[in-house]
């Protein structure tokens, strides 16, 4: 089968749903991924669609008329005071459009509270046939794949997975072999961007790169095909906001050049299994 790509949201940020799944449709990706959780940060748009039923209709519209579809919505992050519920209507909305699939990371450090919103957060998801991914993020309470592992078999919950993103895979210093301690059905779908060479040693640089500045697949010093290799062939959602690139490129010319650039990329490298079948 194919490959398959997603465009994650946080690549044309500036783009509402409906643009972003047109955007999508011409530039070649199979998928969308939505932010359609508001997280009320600065400068961050509102595109909390269970509660914008024009944006809601558009959103539809913009599917049934491009064929692309919705892999997963974020960030159902779980931190201090969350109550999970609060949640549902996204989940619905997700559910409505055909959705697969939850992204949320954690941003607190009361481990017992966090394993219990997030074990909730996987039941209320449940009901609607989505899966709940854990991402271990390099500037959040859990940061590595150790960690991130240890919390997934804590909450225990059958619809939990783990979303590698490929950036804060490298710059949490994971070793390729703990990718092999995962359980295979745990991997849904993979972020794939590339980055620099040196990482950060602040919480500050951390966020600048990973928001702001992240690489074409090639063009960094990731090793991005010896991680692949290590998980199974899932969708890849191509997250790679580049504040630069987006002012001097556009927003679709942006989504393109991410998309070819990651083909490219996998052309070049292709994963050990598809060689060993040929």
């Amino acid at each position: 089968m194919a490959q398959q790509f997603s465009l994650a949201h946080l690549t044309a940020l500036g783009c509402a749903p409906p643009e972003l799944i047109y955007i999508a449709a011409r530039a070649g990706y199979d998928f969308v991924s939505l932010r359609p959780i508001f997280m009320g940060l600065p400068n961050e748009p509102n595109y909390a669609l269970a509660e914008n039923k024009l944006m809601l209709r558009q959103t539809k519209n913009a599917f049934a008329e491009t064929g692309v579809k919705l892999m997963d919505i974020e960030l159902a992050r779980v931190y201090d005071g969350l109550d999970p519920k609060k949640y549902l209507p996204a989940l619905e909305v997700a559910a409505e459009l055909g959705g697969r699939h939850v992204l949320s990371s954690v941003w607190t450090p009361e481990r017992n509270f966090a394993i219990d919103c997030f074990g909730e957060l996987c039941d209320l998801a449940k009901q609607f046939g989505l899966t709940v991914n854990l991402e271990f993020v390099t500037f959040a309470d859990i940061k590595n794949l150790r960690e991130a592992l240890d919390f997934l078999r804590a909450a225990d919950r059958e619809n939990c997975g783990v979303m590698v993103d490929t950036l804060h895979f490298h710059r949490s210093r994971v070793a390729l072999e703990e990718l092999d301690a995962v359980p295979r059905e745990w991997f849904h779908f993979a972020h794939l961007c590339d980055g620099p060479p040196d990482i950060p040693t602040t919480r500050e640089g951390l966020i600048h790169t990973a928001r702001d500045e992240r690489l074409y697949p090639g063009e960094g010093a990731i090793d991005i095909a010896a991680i692949l290799n290590r998980i199974p062939e899932v969708p890849y959602s191509i997250e790679l906001p580049h504040i630069a690139r987006v002012k001097e490129f556009g927003y679709a010319e942006h989504a393109w050049r991410c998309l070819q650039t990651a083909k490219d990329y996998l052309s070049a490298h292709p994963r050990e299994d598809q060689l060993m079948i040929s």
